[in-house]
């Protein structure tokens, strides 16, 4: 992992989960947004969420409506993905960070390309960055509505370099499937709920930046 990580030209971060340890908060972000329905939609709703990280709230919100049995509008999208927002940015920024993690941000983003990806908003992602005063250490940062795979081909193309040269650390299967599309070497941040991409994943894996 750590010979892996200090070679690569271009190292693709996401954001919950790899920088933060903010899965959890947005699961119960989630799970106090549904809580009105009944414990059987919030029940499938935090499943649904755990089983599919890295997927943009745009996605999970209608689908997570028509379950609730209600009429998805726009506007009804809106006002959940508003309310989403007000229950998990705080606590996003309140996360503890992955260890060693900022650590390698700071010391290492003159020296490689850093390029956040992430199912976080754009807006609300910049505000995010800023706020833990690490906006600084990305050349580039894309958040929904811009797909990752999308995202990690736009810098490969930008930047002219080699997908060999590059490496994505996540910790969710869109992560997985978006290096996988780029030919992206992925390197697997193992949690308590991806132990179905640690069965899949053949590659390096890592807990924590301390220890590399």
């Amino acid at each position: 992992m750590n010979t892996v990580l200090q070679a690569s030209k271009i190292v693709f971060w996401d954001f919950d989960g790899v920088i933060k340890d903010s899965v959890e908060v947005k699961t119960t972000a989630y799970v106090e947004l549904f809580r009105p329905y009944g414990k059987e939609i919030y029940d499938r709703v935090r499943q649904h969420h755990e089983a599919h990280g890295g997927v943009s709230r745009f996605d999970k919100i209608p689908l997570y409506l028509a379950w609730a049995g209600e009429l998805v509008t726009t506007e009804k999208v809106a006002e959940f993905c508003e309310c989403f927002s007000q229950l998990a940015v705080q606590a996003v920024i309140n996360s503890a960070w992955v260890p060693g993690v900022r650590e390698y941000l700071l010391a290492h983003y003159k020296r490689q390309h850093f390029v956040l990806v992430t199912a976080t908003p754009q807006q609300e992602i910049e505000h995010i960055l800023a706020t833990l005063n690490i906006a600084h250490c990305f050349c580039k940062c894309y958040g929904a509505p811009t797909e990752k795979t999308i995202a990690i081909n736009d810098v490969l193309q930008q930047l002219k370099i080699p997908p060999s040269d590059t490496v994505m650390l996540g910790d969710a299967e869109a992560d997985y499937k978006a290096a996988l599309a780029n030919h992206v070497t992925f390197v697997l941040r193992r949690t308590a709920i991806n132990h179905h991409l640690q069965a899949q994943h053949r590659g390096a894996t890592f807990e924590n930046l301390d220890s590399q």
